[in-house]
């Protein structure tokens, strides 16, 4: 692509967004894939807080934890009448995080309103996923069968219509984008 070129699909508001939007995205592939997941550390730290964020909701619901396994403890988590559930790199949020804030940072809008918009995304984000293994746990205790459905559909629905509820917020509240008209 010529330099003209390029500089023309700069203008056009869309081109920008894909353009932009790819290249953070691919950035970020490269980069998690090569550098941050086999570090561990990020992974390993949103599942602790997964972990802490579910036991809070679960004891404050009246529910007893199941006895920590004595392998890979911080992975595992359950209730009294199900069992353990393990919650692996996939489930931990980071890529939704990261969907979200390569959304917000290649679509339009203002810096002030990006720097506190994703954080708080995120957030978000994360409290919902910590509900999400909270409500598997009670899943499993109603019968393991209804896991996998839950896991792989019911919640997935819920998360992601999440993160595309807050895309939606930053685009029509906060981004400053007016539809065309006409």
């Amino acid at each position: 692509m010529s330099a003209a070129a390029l500089h023309r699909a700069f203008k056009d508001p869309f081109s920008r967004f894909l353009i932009v939007g790819v290249g953070l995205w691919l950035d970020w592939l490269i980069l998690y894939h090569q550098w941050i997941h086999p570090w561990g550390a990020l992974d390993r730290l949103a599942i602790n807080h997964l972990v802490e964020t579910a036991s809070f909701i679960l004891t404050g619901l009246g529910y007893e934890l199941l006895p920590e396994p004595r392998i890979d403890l911080e992975r595992y988590i359950g209730v009294q009448g199900g069992s353990h559930l393990w919650i692996g790199d996939p489930c931990d949020g980071i890529p939704l995080f990261a969907v979200f804030s390569v959304f917000v940072l290649a679509f339009p809008g203002p810096l002030r309103h990006k720097a506190w918009f994703i954080p708080v995304g995120i957030v978000v984000v994360h409290l919902l996923n910590g509900m999400r293994v909270a409500a598997l746990c009670i899943v499993v205790t109603r019968g393991y069968k209804w896991l996998e459905f839950n896991h792989d559909y019911t919640f997935y629905v819920v998360v992601y219509g999440a993160v595309f509820a807050l895309m939606w917020l930053w685009v029509s509240r906060f981004s400053g984008w007016k539809r065309p008209t006409g």
